[in-house]
């Protein structure tokens, strides 16, 4: 990315009147994105970024724009040094990409700031550097989690009048009141009746005690504490990529079909990849049967791009979840014993491992992530329908897009061992997005309860949820009690 470089305008400041002067800035790794990433690899963001200056230009005639782009902290400084002299009296910012750490910088200048998330480009950042900001109590900042171009707009009305009153303290709880108003109410749904044959407590705790969590790291093997009373144990890449190596061929070849034929449709990816995703899902197994395990989790970018394996995990994920085991994205322990324990709770629903995404505009959270099952009742429900496409960040691989089912209730969780709780939120499953940013699988939902609390919690608990299907509160509260635990209301 070119350094950044800041222009002086020739009109600031002339006349009589002053000519409120607002930087925007994009947090973003380049223009024109080089690595894999949300939103993904090639998304050129000239585009977007050029449509969002002109619809604040057009609003905003009063207004004197300056866009520039940041990378990171260094930019973000310069950007503040050389504003000194330039008479700027508020900012944009607009998170691009998930982990930029720019807003941090702008928001300590305490001059008056709007923060807006680029939809399936900069949410996970956005969500978790809201979330840290609030907790903070930053008063002269103020959020836009919308696909509603008018509230952003909205939102920068704030921002010119605490500017011309000279009362900056007072711009988030304006952009807050705004932000309520616009947000639709909740929503009136014929929610399906969805019995769920929960376990007893007791039966629950011995199941997750006689559970076990295979970790894949890295090359290194141990032992680990067990997390939420499952055991966990950590195995090195090589122990899968043998696995993978060795799987019977024409094994392989019968699932890619199956796989293949069962599909919607095959999207970009060639046979031999759906061919080495099956191979990778029969190592899996072997792997889990080895260890008397049934859930492993992988560090699957970094075991990829390093070289370390030869095929996404994703479509053995799938497949594994679908069967009643446990396949977990990213070596996230903590995310996939959630998906052991609530899977156990229920019965053998499993979950689904997300990166949540917020819009105001709908009333809706979005989990995304490119592993689904899509069997949501266990697996000897019915099935929904599903597309193979490639992993979506970096356009490789095989993954899945799930067509989940709508107008269920759907429980999302997430556990913290150290501080021993359960994080829970409900919410009513509504549609799909099939939107080419970001991951595949894109469940649509309608928060049950207050969605601004649902922007309180990420830095203190990541981006990842786990989403299960069915109304989950009551035996989740149950469950927390016998262990000792608190349940935290995340909405």
């Amino acid at each position: 990315m070119a350094p950044v470089q800041l222009v002086s305008s020739p009109f600031a400041h002339s006349g009589s009147k002053k000519k409120i002067r607002i930087r925007i800035i994009y947090s973003l790794h380049s223009e024109v994105q080089q690595q894999p990433d949300w939103p993904n690899i090639g998304f050129d963001f000239r585009p977007v970024m050029a449509n969002i200056n002109k619809e604040l230009t057009r609003a905003f005639r009063e207004v004197e724009f300056l866009p520039v782009l940041a990378s990171g902290p260094e930019d973000a400084e310069k950007i503040v040094r050389q504003d000194e002299n330039e008479h700027i009296d508020g900012y944009i910012v607009y998170q691009m990409n998930c982990w930029n750490r720019v807003i941090q910088t702008i928001a300590a200048t305490g001059k008056p700031v709007i923060y807006a998330d680029f939809q399936y480009g900069g949410s996970g950042g956005f969500l978790s550097y809201t979330a840290a900001l609030l907790r903070a109590n930053t008063p002269h900042f103020g959020f836009v989690a919308s696909s509603d171009m008018n509230d952003m707009i909205r939102s920068v009305n704030c921002l010119i009048d605490v500017i011309r009153k000279g009362n900056p303290r007072e711009l988030g709880i304006l952009v807050q009141k705004t932000r309520m108003k616009q947000t639709p109410s909740q929503g009136k749904y014929n929610v399906i009746n969805d019995p769920v044959r929960f376990l007893s407590v007791e039966e629950c705790i011995t199941r997750m005690k006689n559970s076990k969590i295979l970790a894949v790291r890295d090359q290194n093997k141990s032992v680990a504490e067990p997390v939420f009373g499952i055991p966990v144990e950590y195995i090195p890449f090589s122990e899968i990529n043998e696995a993978w190596s060795s799987a019977d061929k024409d094994q392989a070849e019968e699932i890619a079909r199956e796989w293949i034929s069962n599909a919607r449709s095959v999207e970009n990816v060639p046979v031999e990849t759906i061919r080495s995703s099956a191979a990778m899902y029969l190592g899996m197994k072997a792997v889990l049967k080895e260890h008397n395990a049934n859930a492993i989790t992988i560090n699957c970018l970094g075991g990829f791009y390093g070289g370390h394996i030869h095929a996404y995990p994703c479509l053995g994920f799938y497949q594994l979840n679908n069967e009643g085991f446990v396949g977990g994205c990213e070596c996230d322990i903590r995310s996939c014993a959630t998906m052991v324990a609530f899977g156990i709770l229920s019965g053998g629903r499993p979950g689904f491992i997300s990166d949540p995404i917020i819009d105001t505009s709908k009333r809706q959270i979005i989990y995304a992530h490119c592993v689904a099952s899509n069997r949501v009742f266990g697996n000897n429900g019915p099935s929904n329908p599903y597309i193979i496409m490639t992993h979506s960040e970096d356009r490789q691989g095989a993954a899945v897009r799930s067509i989940l089912p709508v107008n269920y209730m759907t429980t999302t969780l997430e556990i913290q061992n150290q501080r021993q709780e359960i994080l829970i939120h409900r919410a009513i499953a509504t549609g799909n997005d099939s939107d080419d940013r970001a991951c595949r699988t894109k469940l649509c939902a309608e928060p049950i309860g207050d969605i601004e609390k649902l922007f309180t919690m990420w830095d203190r608990w990541g981006w990842h949820r786990v989403t299960f299907y069915g109304d989950f509160r009551e035996p989740v509260q149950a469950l927390a009690e016998a262990m000792k635990w608190k349940v935290i209301e995340e909405a």
